[in-house]
């Protein structure tokens, strides 16, 4: 079965009201070409649930977020997403915020199809009182009391993988995959970016094929997007646009704010966007950060 697909009929599949499952980390591996195709777009109203970066931002920016569950939205090197900020402290938004565990454990739950996960994570603190969708359960064994973290079930899920086939076959080589695969599975669809497009034959390659890390069955679509992760990282290919990301944040500050930004960078189309960034061989030659 070939699964490929182009972003603009990805994102004719999304319904205003969805809640939509985002993968990546901060600034590292965010589908932002699958991002930007949304940006084109007239959906509303939806639920993100993403560790999140300037996938989140951009969307809020745009007036297309209702609510987002979190445990962050940052660019890391600038700790505070500057239009997630101002969405969130000038209420345009509903957020749930949790822990980074709370996070994995609801996309478990909603893998798993179960109604909830218990931890001890968030007892005693204002993750409860704050999140009244939260609740505190006693313990049917004995006298301890656990936090019930509901199932994020997600409508959808936005990936960008490294490689991926025709039949939806998914390959993450950088040095952590990060919560991707649980996205996968929490979804009731879920539509990959990749930078490569290879042949089967490329995961015949054991050492290939451990990088794989959910089932071809779980990918509804494959977008062969080369720099689709751009300005966010995609490790093992190029790092993260810090002075991109320094004009977004700045952009923020200006009297144009996110119209602005958009009127600069976004374009019609994905090649329209490369091209305001100098090209995928520019995007390409961006180094991977070095800790």
């Amino acid at each position: 079965m070939n699964k490929q697909m182009t972003a603009h009929e990805v994102v004719a599949q999304l319904k205003d009201g969805m809640t939509i499952g985002i993968g990546g980390w901060g600034p590292r591996r965010k589908p932002m070409a699958l991002v930007r195709e949304i940006l084109r777009s007239d959906l509303k109203d939806l639920t993100i649930v993403s560790y999140g970066g300037a996938d989140v931002g951009m969307l809020c920016a745009a007036g297309k977020v209702k609510k987002v569950v979190f445990a962050f939205v940052s660019l890391d090197f600038i700790p505070l997403e500057p239009y997630f900020r101002q969405a969130r402290q000038s209420g345009a938004i509903e957020v749930m915020e949790i822990d980074e565990g709370m996070m994995l454990l609801g996309l478990r739950a909603a893998a798993w199809g179960l109604p909830f996960m218990p931890t001890e994570v968030g007892l005693g603190t204002d993750i409860i009182t704050r999140n009244p969708d939260i609740k505190v359960i006693d313990s049917p064994y004995d006298d301890k009391e656990w936090v019930a973290m509901p199932a994020l079930k997600l409508d959808v899920s936005l990936i960008h993988a490294d490689k991926a086939d025709a039949r939806g076959v998914c390959q993450i080589a950088g040095p952590d995959h990060y919560m991707d695969d649980w996205y996968a599975r929490a979804a009731e669809k879920t539509y990959v970016s990749c930078d490569e497009l290879v042949e089967t034959e490329y995961f015949h390659d054991p050492v290939q094929a451990r990088m794989v890390h959910w089932e071809r069955s779980m990918t509804t679509g494959v977008v062969p997007i080369a720099g689709g992760a751009h300005p966010t990282s995609c490790s093992q290919m190029y790092g993260f646009d810090v002075p991109h990301f320094k004009a977004y944040t700045a952009s923020a500050k200006d009297e144009a704010g996110f119209q602005g930004y958009l009127d600069q960078y976004l374009g019609a189309s994905e090649e329209e966007y490369q091209q305001k960034v100098g090209g995928l061989d520019a995007i390409r030659s961006i180094e991977l950060p070095t800790y």
